[in-house]
């Protein structure tokens, strides 16, 4: 069991993913968002703030198509995600990369990524940077089940496993790729032997408890800043379907009432309230501080400028570079007007 002050910072991250997720909800259903698809990480908060706690200031990691919680443990701000998510010219990304595209690389984040295990490699590379420089730091690769099926995932392992890298690869195993369950897409269920077959230290974490993952997460995380690679499986339930519009006719309510009776929120709150480290009044003022501050970042994000047409081409070729020709000057360039 954690201290007083250590048990309420975890729940204060916990509740502050939540609400973000149900109000970028909100905004996706209100038609705010930027692009045709959200997907939430409600019910996996645990895993997101009990890696992030065992980081530390310098690390880096890459995230999966479903970051946004991972991201805001990791120090993103409510109101400069939620504007990228509308895409809006106030976001991390001046709007261009929308929910599934956001990267930071002042907090370390070096990009998410909507190709399954796209972003796994990533880390690799960091990785082999962070063992040049000697610094203690450590590279994190996020990403979910789905990806314990893509190549990709079993050459980065091998990498860090034969170069002695300081990365971590964290599996949020939220039971479903898509609409797959994952015993339907994997024949074996054994993903701490996968790993440990390539020389890394592996483990398993419920991501109900996150003091487990926390603790877990930093004696793997230690031991990947001294050359030992590691994998971390983190068991959890996604509440929602795939996407913020999948009804989940895959899932039936029976297995859906069971699982989001692991919701590490409340299972966090049970906690300091059954050990006396808080009490319902605080507890209840950490999520009234919570939800102002995500009401407040829904509604800057809506009234956020869109960006200028004039910056499609910012960030996608040298500054030095002029601007692409539009093709009808380009035509009265060629033909005259």
């Amino acid at each position: 069991m954690t201290s007083n002050t250590a048990g309420l910072d975890l729940y204060r991250r916990l509740v502050r993913i939540r609400l973000f997720e149900e109000r970028v909800g909100e905004l996706f259903v209100r038609g705010g968002t930027a692009g045709s698809m959200l997907h939430l990480s409600i019910g996996e908060e645990g895993a997101a703030v009990g890696v992030a706690a065992a980081m530390r200031d310098g690390d880096s990691f890459t995230t999966h198509h479903r970051g946004h919680g991972i991201f805001l443990a990791r120090g993103g701000e409510p109101d400069r995600m939620m504007a990228e998510i509308a895409g809006k010219a106030t976001g991390y990304c001046r709007g261009k990369g929308g929910s599934m595209h956001i990267a930071d690389r002042g907090v370390g984040h070096l990009g998410a990524n909507a190709i399954v295990g796209g972003g796994i490699a990533h880390v690799v590379g960091a990785g082999l940077s962070y063992r040049a420089q000697g610094q203690g730091q450590v590279a994190v690769a996020f990403f979910g089940d789905g990806a314990l099926q893509q190549g990709i995932l079993y050459e980065s392992m091998n990498l860090a496993a034969l170069w002695s890298l300081p990365v971590a690869f964290v599996c949020i195993n939220n039971q479903y790729g898509m609409g797959t369950r994952i015993d339907q897409a994997s024949a074996s269920l054994d993903f701490s032997g996968r790993a440990r077959s390539f020389g890394l230290a592996a483990a398993q974490a419920d991501g109900t408890d996150v003091e487990a993952v926390l603790d877990v997460a930093r004696g793997l995380l230690d031991g990947a800043r001294q050359g030992r690679p590691a994998f971390l499986t983190i068991d959890c339930y996604r509440f929602h379907g795939h996407a913020r519009m999948d009804k989940s006719p895959y899932r039936d309510a029976a297995e859906e009432a069971a699982g989001r009776q692991r919701d590490p929120v409340a299972h966090q709150h049970a906690r300091l309230l059954a050990a006396g480290l808080a009490s319902e009044a605080e507890l209840d003022a950490i999520r009234d501080a919570a939800a102002a501050e995500m009401d407040a970042a829904l509604d800057a994000a809506i009234a956020a400028p869109a960006p200028d047409a004039a910056a499609l081409f910012e960030d996608v070729y040298d500054p030095a570079t002029p601007a692409p020709e539009p093709v009808a000057a380009m035509l009265d360039r060629v033909f005259g007007p």
